[in-house]
């Protein structure tokens, strides 16, 4: 299914199209925009261009259509993971941060995918690809269930719909906090102001974030925080929205952060019951060490 979105540019400066679009259009490359524009997938004000440079002033409508893709073919490689847990129906790894789970336009290799494609010995994407039943952001460490049968994807995912799974993070973010534990129930979507971003929206998807404060340091709190849902950037918006983002979030963080990689959230626990022997699995792992590093800095100074 093709996309489409539109934008409105409210620079005071003119700016070619192209040069425009790059910096808003996060996810792709700047030849894949300039292959919009040049087949006429670009409007201005309501009417197709081809014209790469061509100029855009403020208050112009700009309207992207991006055609349905083929899907990019994962192909196994020798990525070393770390398995947590394996039998016939499912795996669980630690997904270092960092790493992509899905290959997609700029990320067509060294994803998760790739990796359990090598250590399963498997050739065909179509039987691990849809075996993502849930993802974590590539710069968010932690643990991750796939499904290698369709007995275990039917499984996995009816209980994520149902609620019945167990997903706890770990996170450091801003500020301290009055209460020992909260719950954050906020809509999302996608963000009205710039479609690189989720937002918490008044039509958005019901989403439920529950957290609880193990430590306080000066200018930050460790939280363990309990998914009810999983939409996209989940923890990350809630936190921000009520004005705890997580440290070193380049996307919905203050630049005065912590230093790192990325955002300090890590999925430290996953429980589910096992599709086959219905056994309650649960499993946890402790964070990167640049967290962990981080966590006894906070400390050492309060």
């Amino acid at each position: 299914m093709s996309k489409s979105f539109e934008l409105e540019y409210n620079e005071p400066k003119k700016s070619r199209l192209d040069t425009y679009l790059n910096g808003e259009l996060d996810d792709l490359t700047r030849s894949q925009i300039q292959k919009l524009i040049k087949d006429q997938n670009v409007l201005v004000n309501g009417q197709p261009v081809s014209k790469t440079g061509q100029k855009v002033v403020a208050n112009d409508k700009i309207t992207v259509n991006i055609p349905e893709e083929e899907p990019i073919k994962a192909v196994p490689e020798n990525i070393p993971i770390e398995v947590v847990y394996e039998d016939q129906d499912v795996i669980v790894v630690n997904k270092p941060q960092g790493m992509v789970v899905h290959p997609a336009a700029g990320h067509p290799d060294k994803t998760l995918v790739n990796a359990i494609l090598y250590h399963c010995q498997i050739n065909d994407d179509d039987v691990i690809r849809p075996g993502i039943v849930h993802r974590i952001d590539k710069d968010t460490s932690g643990l991750l269930m796939i499904a290698k049968n369709n007995l275990a994807k039917q499984s996995l995912m009816k209980q994520l719909k149902d609620k019945s799974n167990l997903r706890e993070y770990l996170a450091i973010v801003h500020g301290n906090f009055k209460e020992k534990k909260g719950k954050i129930t906020a809509p999302l979507g996608r963000s009205k102001f710039d479609r690189k971003k989720q937002a918490v929206v008044e039509d958005g998807r019901h989403a439920v974030t529950h957290f609880e404060v193990l430590e306080q340091f000066e200018d930050y709190s460790l939280l363990k925080l309990k998914l009810e849902t999983g939409r996209t950037h989940q923890i990350r918006v809630h936190m921000q929205y009520i004005g705890h983002p997580v440290a070193g979030d380049p996307l919905y963080g203050p630049k005065n952060t912590l230093p790192g990689k990325g955002q300090f959230l890590h999925a430290q626990t996953l429980g589910f019951e096992h599709p086959r022997t219905h056994e309650w699995m649960q499993f946890s792992i402790e964070p990167p060490k640049i967290f962990q590093d981080t966590l006894k800095q906070l400390r050492s100074q309060h």
